[in-house]
């Protein structure tokens, strides 16, 4: 394995589901003010990440105005900015309003689906894009073709290898969030991903609005918080649950060439 000799600092966030008016609410929340916060913050960290992942639900609805208020949004930020599809999002819409930092398309023929890599001192990050047909909505799905893709880059050499995506991969003990939140092939993920698990650095996600760790075999998947709005997840909990009192919040989290670091924060609902 190639380890590199610096370190990447990125923030995940998630779930901004940023509405077509400043006005709009969602779980009781104005969201658009908690995403112009988040900016206002990473901007002002006393040291600087080397980019935003946002982990997917840019937006609740699928329409010009939501993701034209993203884009002007997360225009402020002083650092790139990746994006996630995720199932309130659309790939199509993702490349046509949101600017990213450089990456390289999975594949050019890219309208329903968009997955992508990028590299940053060395480290390298495969981002999936794991949006379902609306049908299996709000589960995700892999294509085929990228857990080959997958395949092809978790190998047993390389440089330390990071994930992105939106559903989580394994199941969170929470009888609702099982039934209805995960990628349907996460098995198959999982086992893809086995061979590259002494470099891989992480798989991080969004969807479930929350912050949560699972460790299998070795690879870590973690969740991030919200940036306005969390569910609650307790074991036999079988229907959808509201926290209302979670703030919104990211992570920082730290790839250092021995290991990964995760710190997760909160901050006040303006």
């Amino acid at each position: 394995m190639m380890e590199p000799k610096q370190s990447v600092y990125f923030v995940h966030i998630s779930d901004t589901h940023i509405g077509p008016t400043p006005e709009y609410e969602r779980h009781g929340h104005r969201s658009l003010p908690c995403a112009q916060r988040i900016v206002e913050i990473i901007n002002r960290f006393p040291v600087k990440p080397d980019f935003v992942v946002h982990t997917g639900d840019v937006v609740t609805e699928p329409n010009g105005r939501s993701y034209q208020l993203a884009a002007e949004t997360f225009s402020h930020l002083d650092v790139p900015i990746y994006y996630v599809t995720g199932n309130h999002d659309t790939a199509r819409d993702i490349q046509q309003f949101l600017p990213m930092g450089p990456h390289q398309p999975f594949c050019q023929s890219a309208a329903e689906q968009y997955s992508y890599t990028f590299t940053v001192k060395g480290y390298r990050f495969l981002v999936l894009d794991a949006r379902a047909p609306d049908e299996l909505d709000p589960h995700g799905l892999l294509s085929q073709a990228q857990l080959d893709w997958v395949r092809r880059e978790a190998t047993a050499d390389g440089p330390p290898l990071t994930l992105f995506m939106h559903f989580p991969t394994l199941p969170m003990n929470s009888t609702w969030m099982d039934a209805y939140m995960l990628v349907i092939n996460g098995p198959e993920l999982h086992q893809a991903l086995l061979p590259a698990r002494d470099r891989l650095r992480g798989v991080f996600y969004g969807h479930i609005h929350q912050n949560m760790q699972v460790i299998r075999d070795g690879i870590l998947y973690a969740s991030t918080a919200s940036v306005f709005s969390q569910f609650s997840a307790w074991p036999g909990h079988a229907s959808v649950g509201y926290d209302p009192n979670h703030l919104p919040g990211y992570s920082f989290v730290h790839l250092l060439p021995e290991q990964t670091i995760i710190h997760q924060h909160t901050f006040p609902r303006p």
